[in-house]
């Protein structure tokens, strides 16, 4: 169920979330769940929900796990590999991306994410971000 905090947050930090709707359920270090309603406006052909749209959805998960496990110094993240595998089609409900670290580094952050359309794993991602620190 979407956090009407965590939502506006994230969607103050990365506006993009504000412009497909993802909405927040949960931000913490361990665990991030962010989520997208299918709409007719983020489909490709025969009503599926684009894959742009779902790599969306995941890499911004991706990113506030990355940002939540910050090292000491830093001051943000960005995404410089993500692969995707998608398993299935979103035709129709609720998409929901379960980000969590599988390596917190000084220099890269590596999260895994699951996409789901209610319990059918429709796409698996890692992707690797690159820990920002403050120019000299």
């Amino acid at each position: 169920m979407a956090n009407t905090e965590l939502t506006a947050n994230i969607r103050e930090k990365m506006p993009l979330c504000a412009t497909l709707g993802i909405d927040a359920e949960k931000i913490s270090a361990e665990e991030v769940i962010l989520s997208v309603h299918w709409v007719e406006e983020l489909c490709t052909s025969n009503g599926m929900l684009h894959g742009g749209a779902v790599m969306a959805l995941a890499d911004s998960a991706g990113g506030a796990a990355a940002m939540a496990n910050l090292p000491e110094g830093a001051v943000g993240t960005s995404t410089i590999e993500s692969k995707t595998n998608f398993l299935g089609a979103v035709r129709e409900g609720k998409v929901t991306a379960t980000s969590r670290p599988l390596h917190v580094g000084s220099t890269t952050i590596v999260i895994e994410t699951e996409v789901r359309n209610s319990e059918k794993l429709v796409a698996k991602v890692t992707q690797t971000q690159t820990v920002l620190r403050p120019r000299s």
